[in-house]
């Protein structure tokens, strides 16, 4: 059974910082990419940030350029997004998901889904 669950959000002021965290289990985590996507209330679902756990190709979404850093721990079978710099506008709930295909970008083609994981930021 693949699971997937993510951790690490919480209430943080503008300007501040949060580690989220998915940790996978039931796949071969070095063969996909994981990604991180956010939906804040009244608004899409969008691509944050991915990585391949193979090779470490990255993708983010401008907003999050320079702000954001996504790692892969494989040892771990985990993925962390660093939030530094955080902005009212990152206020989401945050999922991450992984795709068999490692590919690499902000769309939604993933094979599995995490849990979400509130991101609220304050001004």
């Amino acid at each position: 059974e693949v699971q997937l669950q993510a951790f690490g959000g919480g209430l943080v002021q503008a300007g501040g910082s949060l580690r989220l965290s998915c940790a996978a289990s039931g796949i071969t985590f070095e063969n996909y990419s994981t990604h991180w996507f956010r939906q804040a209330p009244g608004k899409e679902r969008e691509g944050v940030s991915c990585i391949s756990n193979n090779d470490g190709r990255t993708y983010y979404e401008d907003s999050v350029k320079g702000r954001f850093t996504i790692s892969s721990d494989n040892a771990r079978n985990t993925v962390y997004l660093q939030m530094n710099s955080l902005k009212p506008e990152d206020t989401a709930v945050y999922y991450c998901a992984v795709d068999r295909w490692n590919r690499i970008g902000g769309g939604e083609r993933v094979d599995y889904w995490g849990q979400g994981t509130q991101v609220t930021v304050s001004s």
